[in-house]
């Protein structure tokens, strides 16, 4: 994938881009995922070179970021697999602990391992255009839709007495916001289910809504 466009946050311009990372770029996403993810989200959850070197090998077409004013401003990385009665759901199953060595080249479902973005660039919208960018990818590949397990970072402090289902069932209704839940909605995601356990995530309380997107053509 190679998508060229110019940027505005309302005020700048600049041109931007959307592609398919290599080895070459694995420093600069190591960066942007500490610049999006500080703490308390753990830092050993960050990428590694030896992740990024199975994203690129494995699914290049699932290995996404953008880049703007020289730099790699966003990632999305991705793996396919098919969804069987008793699967373990968390992400470090789900996933292979971000390796991805369990992806199934025909899988049915295109699964979001990871979406960050520079916090100086979201203005820009590049998470809208990287997740419009694999749904892309989903239509492209054939595969029946895209999934994956949205934080839901307001849980923790904003939602005293609230099950993680409640939260989720207010946040689809527009009673309240999320970071994170928020965003997806807007994007098009729609959620499935909660996962509770789903990943060591103290704003979360380690629960993940699951959200969907289907493919329009299947």
């Amino acid at each position: 994938m190679y998508k060229r466009w110019i940027a505005t946050d309302g005020n700048r311009c600049a041109p931007a881009v959307i592609r398919n990372y290599t080895r070459e770029d694995f420093a600069g996403l190591i960066e942007v995922q500490k610049l999006s993810f500080p703490p308390p989200f753990p830092s050993e959850l960050w990428w590694s070179e030896e992740q990024l070197g199975e994203h690129v090998s494995r699914f290049p077409e699932g290995a996404l970021c953008a880049e703007m004013d020289g730099r790699i401003v966003g990632s999305m990385t991705a793996l396919r697999r098919t969804f069987r009665d008793g699967d373990r759901h968390d992400w470090a199953s789900v996933t292979d602990d971000g390796c991805i060595r369990n992806h199934e080249p025909d899988g049915d479902t295109v699964y979001v391992v990871d979406i960050c973005v520079a916090p100086g660039y979201r203005r820009f919208g590049f998470g809208k255009w990287l997740m419009q960018s694999m749904y892309e990818t989903v239509v492209h590949l054939g595969a029946d839709r895209l999934l994956g397990g949205g934080r839901m970072p307001g849980y923790h402090s904003e939602s005293p007495g609230l099950t993680p289902e409640e939260y989720v069932e207010q946040v689809e209704a527009g009673e309240r916001t999320d970071p994170v839940l928020t965003f997806l909605l807007r994007c098009g995601r729609v959620p499935v289910g909660v996962v509770r356990n789903y990943l060591e995530d103290e704003q979360s309380g380690s629960n993940a809504a699951l959200m969907e997107w289907r493919n329009p053509f299947k």
